[in-house]
């Protein structure tokens, strides 16, 4: 046998277990993709505008982040290729939202897990006006709707389950605005981690539910950054029924 076959022969030997582990690394799932597209301030500043569930063009979002348009599309593309925002065009305009509830859910606990428990008073100094109140992409989130979901807990409304929450038939559920579905079985409620006060609040469904309610009840308006929430004095009156004794501390926050 020459020399230079064996080499090739030997190569062979060599090469032909790594197939197996490639094949395996080949289906795992691309976290290196999703983490580099979060690893930038601007893209970050982008998402948590997107967060309202409302879709904006390219140039507002440039205008939110601070950088210029033609940077802010860079950015864009890679969030798009990343499978975290879609684009949808009416007329002349093009515009960017969150790629679904997924993606909006998965940013939500990120952002809940990014500094430790001791630091939650400097997060909500960072979140600003955004703290008391704002969107979670379709749901309430920020100091009320964690006090809403407390108060739920603590009144037999919601009951933990594991990780989970289950929903109980309860008059405070029409103080909400909120149907309880007639069906065989627990109704599953679920908990979204606030980023902001790293604590529970109503997702899903339920709080979809919530939100809607709130809104076309004039129970609040929008109010500073575009996610940010201000409740009305209807609203006010409406918290304080399921809060309590708590409520006017924290609507007036």
């Amino acid at each position: 046998m020459r020399p230079d076959s064996q080499s090739c022969g030997e190569a062979l030997a060599l090469d032909a277990p790594r197939a197996p582990a490639q094949t395996a690394l080949m289906t795992l799932p691309r976290l290196d993709i999703t983490g580099h597209a979060l690893a930038n301030t601007s893209r970050a500043r982008m998402l948590c505008a997107l967060m309202d569930g409302r879709a904006w063009t390219n140039k507002e979002l440039a205008a939110d982040a601070g950088i210029t348009a033609q940077t802010a599309s860079v950015h864009l593309r890679q969030l798009e290729a990343a499978g975290l925002i879609v684009q949808r065009r009416s007329g002349r305009c093009l515009y960017h939202r969150i790629a679904g509830p997924e993606v909006a859910g998965m940013l939500e606990h990120v952002a809940g897990l990014t500094p430790p428990d001791h630091l939650a008073q400097r997060q909500r100094s960072r979140a600003g006006a955004l703290a008391p109140l704002r969107c979670c992409y379709n749901h309430l989130a920020g100091t009320i709707a964690v006090a809403l979901c407390d108060a739920l807990i603590a009144q037999g409304a919601l009951r933990r389950n594991g990780e989970g929450m289950v929903a109980r038939p309860s008059p405070l559920w029409r103080e909400l605005g909120v149907v309880l579905p007639e069906a065989v079985g627990p109704v599953v409620a679920k908990p979204c981690l606030d980023w902001s006060e790293r604590r529970d609040h109503l997702g899903g469904a339920l709080g979809r539910a919530m939100l809607d309610h709130a809104l076309s009840g004039g129970w609040m308006r929008p109010a500073g950054p575009r996610r940010g929430l201000r409740l009305t004095a209807r609203g006010r009156a409406a918290v304080a029924v399921v809060i309590g004794p708590d409520a006017p501390e924290l609507v007036d926050a």
